[in-house]
């Protein structure tokens, strides 16, 4: 090892134990100058303010904002805890998104702290920290989830914006659906004497059918003396139904997507076909379109994929031994991979064709299909045999994306729903959008997912009569954006233009 490199080791040596002691935003003063700045030469850590600095990736094109948006949460909660010691919190309305699970990182994130200096701390990719000067809740109206100080779920309901009803309905039904009776709310209500606030409590409550606990605010306020006028803020009535004891936020919220987003798929999504089909016909022309198909869907994933591979792992003509190391390899168990996976995806296609409700063909399908898309990988020694074993145990990040998927338990319980939406759905144009949008959310993986999501977008295709349609990779950036269109700001209407584009 020449002179250069050792020094090099010596310096990610001290990188690697600041990791592995769990350290994510790092201080200037833990790392030596020396350290520190031979780490940012060569881009294994980033600025992202005087004297604080995250890990990063050497091989990070200029604007690539991943290793950014994965370590911003645990940045913001070391740096605003060493700021600011415990005198912080963040704002109701961020509370109540990370209640109900959902870590997308914001543009600006609102901090409350008595040391606040009213001011943006502007940070990587055009997001920022805006700390008010304002004093903080009750000591027992915090909690920490995370590393992150936030209002308790009851007093980010009682303190978030009455404008929030309108704006984020999702969220606020969402945390809504996750109070299972009056106790909590109630007593912020009474501590505060909050008549408004728990009138406007009240047609929310009721609004998404808690009348229970609608009444039961009511009562409380009443017996304290206090006025209460009970008003809607939502716009509307909601069309999903929520049970009376604890579900999980991550169901509830998904099926409160899906329902809002439905009309507008329908809206801009070509009306489903009902002619007859040919099923023999129908198959023929999706054996057709297996090269275009998987030349676009793996180029999108980044994968240097030929035609002439594709077609030679078709013909079986394809021989491990014959094919480069490394990278080339790796391009070669993707396109075998591919190909193996597509033929399950045949089978589920003509039996849904044959009559069987696509919800539950997939369901009993997708796992085999993930098997297939993986298998050469796992065989020839690329992947684990136990990433194999079903969905992911740890956390993933999407590439350049601000949304976080759901982590390992709030995905067992979004899967299952998500087959039911499929299987209860009655217009297709919904299942082949937001079943190719939900699974992909949800990112139920390690690997894989965005063509498992293709795979799910045409057999839901096939069972409103449309044709197998290919995403270009030509149009790769712009197929990303509708996804974080509706992934960040819940606007499925890009995502749904773009797909009917295609057609």
């Amino acid at each position: 090892m020449n002179d250069v490199s050792q020094k090099l080791a010596d310096s990610l040596e001290q990188l690697q134990q600041l990791q592995e002691s769990g350290v994510v935003a790092i201080q200037s003063k833990q790392l030596s100058r020396v350290h520190r700045e031979r780490l940012l030469k060569h881009g294994f850590i980033r600025e992202v303010i005087r004297g604080w600095y995250i890990p990063a990736i050497p091989d990070e094109k200029p604007g690539d904002s991943t290793s950014w948006y994965t370590s911003f949460w645990d940045f913001c909660s070391a740096y605003l805890s060493e700021r600011f010691v415990k005198s912080w919190c963040l704002s109701p309305e961020q509370s109540l998104s990370l209640h109900i699970g959902d870590r997308t990182v914001p543009q600006q994130l609102l901090v409350r702290s008595p040391k606040g200096n009213n001011k943006p701390t502007a940070l990587l990719h055009n997001t920022s920290i805006f700390d008010v000067r304002l004093n903080m809740p009750a000591a027992e109206h915090i909690e920490n989830l995370e590393g992150l100080n936030v209002y308790s779920l009851a007093s980010a309901l009682v303190h978030s914006s009455a404008s929030q009803f309108q704006k984020a309905p999702i969220h606020m039904r969402t945390a809504l659906s996750m109070v299972t009776d009056a106790s909590d709310v109630l007593s912020v209500l009474l501590a505060g004497s909050h008549s408004v606030i728990a009138g406007r409590l009240m047609g929310a409550f009721r609004n998404i059918g808690r009348d229970l606990i609608a009444d039961n605010i009511l009562k409380g306020m009443q017996a304290a003396d206090l006025k209460v006028k009970e008003e809607d803020f939502f716009t509307e009535k909601v069309q999903v139904s929520f049970g009376r004891r604890d579900v999980s936020p991550y169901v509830n919220r998904m099926r409160l997507m899906w329902a809002q987003m439905r009309e507008n798929v329908i809206a801009h999504f070509p009306e489903q076909l009902y002619q007859t089909i040919d099923i023999e016909t129908y198959m023929a022309e999706v054996e057709d379109k297996y090269v275009t198909d998987a030349y676009h869907s793996l180029s999108i994933e980044g994968y240097r994929v030929t035609r002439e591979l594709i077609e030679l792992v078709r013909s079986g003509s394809w021989q491990a031994e014959d094919s480069d190391k490394s990278k080339r390899h790796l391009d070669a168990m993707a396109a075998k991979g591919y190909w193996d996976a597509f033929q399950e995806v045949k089978k589920a296609v003509r039996a849904v064709l044959e009559g069987k409700n696509p919800g539950d063909v997939l369901e009993q399908a997708h796992s085999d299909w993930y098997l297939a898309l993986f298998g050469p990988s796992v065989a020839a020694g690329i992947v684990k045999q136990s990433d194999l074993a079903g969905y992911r145990i740890r956390p993933v990040y999407i590439r350049q994306s601000m949304h976080t998927p759901p982590n390992r338990e709030a995905l067992r319980d979004m899967m299952p729903t998500l087959l039911d939406l499929l299987a209860e759905e009655e217009n297709a144009a919904v299942r082949v959008v937001l079943g190719h949008f939900i699974f992909v959310y949800i990112h139920p993986y390690f690997d894989g997912n965005g063509r498992m999501g293709r795979f799910i977008m045409n057999l839901m295709m096939a069972s409103g009569g449309y044709s197998w349609t290919v995403v270009p990779v030509e149009r790769r950036d712009e197929y990303m954006q509708a996804l974080e269109a509706a992934s960040v700001r819940q606007d499925i209407v890009p995502f749904a233009k773009f797909l009917a584009s295609l057609m």
